[in-house]
């Protein structure tokens, strides 16, 4: 890198008094596998509660809870049964209540999940409509169609449903003859609502209500894109898992009429006035200017950045999904919105071990090739780097701030994912990467139940990797993502105008991010084999490994202070 560094602007900075959400790091808590305080092998409300200060300390602004409402957890919590009410499993509302005023007392805001594309089949409405028959209004509220063929034996059409098999299922009738088809693009216990009618609308709109008024702060919204059905029903006979190179040609995923829905939860959510109630859209949307799409300014505030966490570790594609996503999000006046991991995705300590080039497999597995642990790490630490200097929100999923890898030798007796059990296995699902927290180091379950129950067994790795092994520990990666957390808010990286450097070199990512206030911030990614140096002049702040005689090592991400 020359000292003179050449830049050409990709995006503009934000005003310094932007709304909160804006910048946002947002922490998710996948809530059985968080902290159990009962004792019974389940992570729980109370559990969350003991735990918040962790957050405060780690430094970030929000967190989000996956499902804890009552559900017969066939798809762990994300069937729900009533959108209104705690599982016993994880608690009760006044525990709910507790965490919400908890976490506001630590200056954390709180976004819950909300699950509007099916219900649980053991939902109130859903048994009504079986109960009810054909042409019922009860049935009206769900996807129920007549069979094809003669007597009705057929599916409706031939879609496939994301966790593996048919995406129809056919119900006994009140009179114990063979009936209808409903859709459920899930699991069987999952089926689809339909949101043509009026009454699910409603619903779902009292529903936000219900957690507004007690303290929440927004909602992440499942699968964001999947509420709207071509009415026509043509034949798509093809997998409706992952990215799409065009999603909106697939009849159920990413049909415009999701909008209006969305734009009227916007104007609901605004009616609370300040500070800002938040959006943010799960949203498997290709390409970036549908996905531009769902966060217009009277729709979603945030959609996550999945684009960006499908990109392998390869410079070229690494910039190209950064410039895209800015370049769609600012035509609509939009941030946006980074992640790496989630529930549903192979860590990223694990995924960028994996050899280069290969698709991102759906589970790993004792019998499958292992990531190379130390080369994942390495290089997650140095996307986590690369990432939170970008502009926009950002999320954070539990323990990757520990650097927890997926767990790849799960047996398959205690694997829990439908889609393991739908597909035979062929996929073995997402149990790996939603395995219990590790807090204290030689304690029962690493601290994660009192009792020593865990839900999914813990890998022997987390044991030295728990919070008490980490904290005060230089160079740990829990103290690494603190301090990211700490430069970011000072120096204001997720409201800063961004700027690419010309020229560092084909496996090197290198930005200038001006902070409203006019700090200018190097960040630079080495994604080549060799060592590079820094401009004259540039001040390391952190780095996201140890430096050779000043020089960047590969795999490593460094943030530099500039004259």
């Amino acid at each position: 890198m020359t000292a003179t560094l050449p830049t050409h602007e990709i995006h503009a900075a934000d005003p310094a008094d932007s709304p909160w959400w804006r910048d946002a790091v947002i922490y998710q808590i996948y809530p059985r596998s968080w902290a159990d305080g009962d004792g019974d092998g389940v992570g729980d409300l109370p559990g969350i509660t003991s735990r918040l200060e962790h957050l405060r300390d780690l430094g970030v602004d929000a967190v989000w809870l996956s499902p804890f409402y009552r559900s017969p957890q066939r798809d762990a919590g994300y069937d729900v049964a009533d959108h209104r009410d705690v599982d016993p499993l994880f608690g009760t509302l006044a525990d709910a209540d507790t965490m919400i005023a908890r976490a506001h007392e630590l200056g954390l805001r709180v976004v819950v999940d909300l699950v509007p594309n099916h219900t649980s089949s053991d939902h109130a409405w859903f048994q009504q409509a079986l109960a009810a028959g054909p042409g019922s209004p009860e049935r009206a509220r769900y996807v129920f169609r007549d069979g094809l063929g003669d007597d009705g034996s057929q599916p409706p059409t031939d879609w496939l449903a994301n966790f593996g098999g048919g995406a129809w299922t056919r119900v006994t009738e009140p009179d114990g003859s063979p009936g209808q088809w409903y859709l459920h693009l899930f699991d069987p216990s999952q089926p689809d609502l339909d949101w043509t009618n009026p009454q699910v609308r409603e619903d779902f709109e009292t529903t936000l209500r219900f957690w507004l008024d007690r303290g929440v702060d927004g909602f992440r919204v499942d699968v964001a894109h999947g509420l709207v059905k071509d009415q026509t029903f043509p034949s798509f006979g093809k997998h409706p898992g992952g990215l799409m190179e065009v999603t909106h040609e697939a009849p159920y995923w990413d049909q415009d009429g999701v909008h209006e829905i969305y734009r009227a939860w916007r104007e609901l959510l605004d009616g609370y006035g300040e500070p800002a109630r938040i959006m943010c859209a799960e949203a498997w949307v290709n390409p970036a200017d549908r996905l531009a799409r769902y966060v217009r300014s009277d729709e979603f505030h945030q959609a996550f950045n999945f684009d960006f966490l499908e990109t392998q570790w390869q410079a070229g594609p690494l910039g190209a999904a950064i410039r895209r996503s800015l370049a769609a999000n600012d035509s609509v006046g939009a941030p946006s919105t980074w992640v790496l991991s989630n529930h549903d995705v192979l860590r990223h300590a694990s995924r960028f071990g994996l050899p280069d080039g290969r698709p991102r497999p759906n589970g790993i597995g004792a019998d499958d090739p292992q990531p190379d642990a130390e080369r994942g790490l390495r290089r997650a630490r140095a996307a986590t780097t690369l990432m939170l200097a970008l502009p926009g929100g950002a999320y954070v999923y539990q323990g990757e701030e520990l650097g927890l890898p997926e767990h790849t030798s799960l047996p398959d007796e205690v694997r829990q994912d439908p889609t393991f059990a739908r597909t035979g296995g062929v996929e073995l699902g997402r149990d790996g990467c939603r395995v219990p927290m590790a807090w204290e180091q030689g304690a029962p379950a690493l601290g994660f139940s009192p009792t020593g129950a865990a839900w999914l067994p813990q890998p022997a790795a987390y044991s030295d990797l728990a919070v008490d092994a980490q904290t005060g520990v230089e160079g740990s990666t829990l103290e690494l993502y603190r301090t990211l957390l700490r430069l970011r808010r000072e120096r204001r990286l997720g409201l800063a105008a961004l700027a690419e450097v010309e020229g560092p070199g084909d496996d090197v990512l290198g930005y200038v991010a001006t902070a409203p206030d006019g700090a200018r911030t190097l960040v630079v990614a080495n994604l080549s084999t060799e060592q590079i140096g820094l401009p004259e002049g540039a001040s390391v702040l952190v780095a996201s490994g140890e430096l050779v005689d000043g020089r960047v090592p590969a795999d490593t991400a460094v943030w530099a202070e500039l004259p």
